[in-house]
């Protein structure tokens, strides 16, 4: 495979130009438009016959991200989603090669820089990381946040990615930051289609751009439809820039400058662009540029045809009004190029084109074609008839794809279950080198894994004076952010009433006026927005910690959480990072809407993100102290009820460490281990008194992170000696409890040390009602907790410990 590497060139800009500049520049231009509908349209034919599994491809679009490019410099930002092919060509960001070799899943960084073959195709992303971890120059490229296909998933990260050129230019603290802003001269680009404006994340991020004046050039792409569905049902007066009116800047030069142009008009649209991107650049203004009569030629995808709901006047309006056929016939019509002339360009791209397509699939195939031959080789030698009869199904595909290469080397063990050989010792050699390979290629890098990893922050405990005297809790949190703030000037805080107030509990206290309201501040109420600021934020090399109020808020921004930030570093394959901390509040309160604990669903749906649930204030410190020294992002779930319980305040308290992932005894002893976290780890603490009355000693275990969950194993220790298990914690039954069963029973090999059924504690299915009764009889209790551990005692010695209710 050549070299794919692609310089990423600035465009000259010229304040007078000659004709024959001018029509080098539009021809150009025309290159790259006819350039990308080719790829479309030779995109498509691939996966219709069958050599990809799915197309989604930006035809029509061409002429407008031609001139977004046009103004994109190095160390810009791109927040957008799948129909951007043109502008990443235009940009010099990603090549036809690449293009193919993502549609095909090629699973190697070299071919697909964007996924490692990990995304569907049109998923781009540029390479922020070194192979080892650390942040390139950001300043020395053009930037792209890795797509999601969810609909305007893409616009709350936008915010933060702006926001950092204004903290670069306002904060002259980070004035050494050199390797992410020009001092904050780079604009964010963020595009979106016209039906993914209906979305609740458009509206937040753009209401928040507006309210802080960040430098965003937005662009919405309208063809008309979201899919099947028109824009006279996805918007008010079918027009987003007519619902947008109130956001245009007014004569105090607060909101939006708005723009509205013709995706067909090429002159136009270079103007815009230009005239966008020096506003928001100059000014940190932020702009919205409404495209208009574009249009998608081969429908949305290639699982469906745009003709089964788009009229023939449509289509005819469609084929009258693309973009690219426009453009040509304006470049006739203005002699800077004839007919002759075009013919000859767009034969010399289609034929570049399809070189360009074959290397990829030829490259995608020589890869794979290792392995088969490998396989195939090894399996010849086995001496069995029915695995010569799999062997043979395998040479007699055309194309083998690893799926059955692997499926055919599985069942031949199958078959050879019983049987011992030389040749069969070989194959099952090669075959566990080849799951390490290919464990690589689909399963490595949920976290960066990088020398900043977590697991390599070194563990330093707490210090004491011996006659400090006890504080509330929320007074360690306090001293721990002004030491990190005071240490670490890329430190930033938002979040609502974070700033003003230092938030409902009083973490941040004081700190905004210490500190300044450009690195601690309030947000409106717009979750997704927080945690999407905080996520670009952390992309361009700054230390957010976003702060969703309550727990039960989380659920108002899971989409960002899980769709972006959970899975940013396995979908680039350790290719981009973003070491977001979100701190939020809960477990035990009143109520149904600030008492949740719905650690099962964060568990299910934020594999990528760590999960610390600490007990206390001090243990809640400790993880701030060594998230905020590594690169990994991360979520903080404090005790809603333990910010004025009283604790000892560190004297390095800004210094000492908690390491994730690992487990703590809290309370040695003997009878039953039990295993919890967080408000019902104090509950567990104050039954363990009555207990002990009653003749139980129980051994408690907090293991402080869920993910990574006790990576020593210290729960299964504890059962070894105890033999007997009950998980307590306040999620829902089989949630949270069931995920810690799993851990203890089956990673940990706990379940060979049972003498008895293991036993979990939970709260009611249902939320908790208001006031200290519904709380009492919904979640779990210290009566609760002892009658549960008697109860196990009564199933191992009935006679000790007669039935509690008969």
């Amino acid at each position: 495979m050549s070299d794919t590497h692609i310089k990423q060139s600035e465009h000259p800009t010229h304040t007078k130009l000659s004709f024959d500049d001018f029509k080098a520049i539009v021809i150009a231009d025309y290159h790259i438009a006819v350039e990308s509908r080719f790829v479309s349209l030779l995109g498509r034919k691939e996966v219709l016959t069958g050599k990809a599994k799915f197309g989604v491809f930006g035809d029509g679009k061409e002429l407008a991200q031609i001139a977004m490019a046009k103004v994109f410099q190095l160390g810009d930002w791109r927040s957008g989603y799948y129909r951007d092919q043109t502008f990443m060509f235009a940009a010099g960001i990603v090549s036809v090669y690449q293009f193919f070799s993502q549609l095909y899943a090629h699973p190697d960084v070299e071919a697909d820089p964007s996924s490692a073959g990990r995304q569907m195709n049109s998923h781009f992303a540029t390479r922020m990381l070194t192979p080892d971890g650390n942040w390139v120059d950001q300043t020395l490229m053009k930037n792209a946040a890795s797509d999601i296909s969810t609909t305007g998933g893409q616009m709350p990260r936008l915010l933060g990615f702006g926001l950092a050129s204004k903290m670069y230019r306002n904060n002259p603290e980070l004035v050494d930051m050199g390797n992410f802003s020009n001092n904050g001269n780079e604009v964010a680009f963020g595009t979106v289609g016209n039906a993914s404006t209906s979305e609740g994340v458009f509206f937040e991020a753009v209401n928040a751009a507006g309210v802080r004046q960040i430098p965003v050039v937005i662009s919405i792409w309208d063809d008309g439809y979201g899919i099947s569905v028109s824009n006279e049902v996805q918007t008010t007066k079918a027009d987003i820039s007519e619902v947008l009116k109130g956001f245009q800047r007014d004569e105090h030069g607060e909101g939006f400058e708005i723009f509205k142009v013709k995706g067909w008009d090429y002159p136009g649209l270079c103007e815009t662009y230009e005239t966008a991107a020096r506003i928001s650049r100059e000014q940190h203004i932020p702009v919205l540029i409404h495209v208009t009569e574009m249009t998608q030629p081969q429908g949305h995808s290639s699982s469906g045809s745009h003709e089964r709901y788009k009229s023939k006047e449509r289509l005819a309006w469609e084929e009258e009004y693309d973009c690219n056929a426009k453009m040509r016939a304006w470049m006739i019509e203005s002699s800077i190029a004839d007919e002759d002339e075009l013919v000859a360009i767009e034969r010399a791209i289609k034929d570049r084109v399809r070189t360009e397509q074959r290397r990829a699939w030829a490259d995608y195939n020589r890869t794979l074609k290792k392995e088969v031959d490998e396989a195939i080789g090894l399996l010849a030698k086995i001496r069995n008839e029915t695995a010569q009869l799999l062997l043979n199904e395998l040479k007699s595909l055309t194309e083998p794809s690893l799926k059955e290469v692997y499926s055919t080397v599985r069942r031949v063990f199958r078959l050879l279950r019983d049987v011992q050989t030389e040749e069969k010792s070989m194959l099952l050699s090669w075959y566990k080198q080849q799951q390490e390979i290919n464990r690589d290629r689909y399963n490595s890098r949920l976290f960066t894994d990088t020398a900043e990893s977590p697991r390599y922050v070194p563990a330093i405990p707490a210090e004491y004076r011996t006659d400090g005297k006890p504080v509330d809790g929320r007074e360690v949190l306090n001293a721990c952010f002004d030491a990190n703030f005071a240490r670490d000037a890329r430190v930033v805080a938002f979040g609502e009433d974070v700033g003003k107030i230092g938030d409902v509990n009083q973490g941040f206290a004081g700190l905004q006026a210490k500190y300044g309201d450009h690195r601690i501040f309030d947000t409106g109420i717009r979750e997704a927005a927080i945690i999407g600021q905080g996520m670009g934020l952390a992309m361009r090399g700054l230390r957010p910690i976003a702060e969703i109020q309550y727990l039960d808020y989380l659920v108002y921004g899971l989409t960002v959480l899980t769709d972006d930030l959970a899975s940013l570093s396995y979908r680039t394959k350790g290719g981009q990072k973003a070491p977001l901390i979100i701190r939020t509040r809960g477990h035990r309160l009143e109520g149904i809407w600030h008492s949740g604990s719905p650690m099962s669903m964060i568990l299910g749906s934020m594999r990528g993100i760590h999960v610390c649930v600490p007990r206390n204030m001090t243990q809640a410190a400790g993880m701030y102290n060594t998230l905020l020294r590594s690169d990994e992002p991360a979520l903080i779930i404090e005790c809603l009820n333990g910010y004025r319980l009283k604790e000892r305040m560190p004297l390095n308290v800004g210094e000492f460490t908690v390491p994730l992932g690992h487990a703590e005894v809290v309370r040695a002893g003997r009878d039953v281990t039990v295993v919890s976290y967080g408000s019902t780890l104090r509950v567990v603490q104050e039954a363990s008194a009555e207990l002990e009355n009653l003749g139980i000693s129980i051994e408690i275990v907090d293991p402080q992170t869920l993910q990574p969950f006790d990576e020593k194993h210290l729960c299964a220790q504890s059962l070894s000696k105890t033999n007997k298990l009950l998980v307590v914690d306040e999620d829902v039954p089989g949630g949270a409890s069931a995920f810690i069963l799993q851990q203890i029973l089956e990673t940990q090999n706990g379940y060979y040390h049972l003498d008895g059924q293991p036993r979990t504690l939970t709260a009611a299915a249902h939320r908790p009602p208001y006031g200290s009764d519904g709380d009492y009889f919904s979640k779990p209790s210290a009566d609760d907790v002892i009658e549960a551990v008697y109860a196990i005692m009564h199933e191992a010695n009935p006679s000790k410990f007669p039935a509690l209710f008969s």
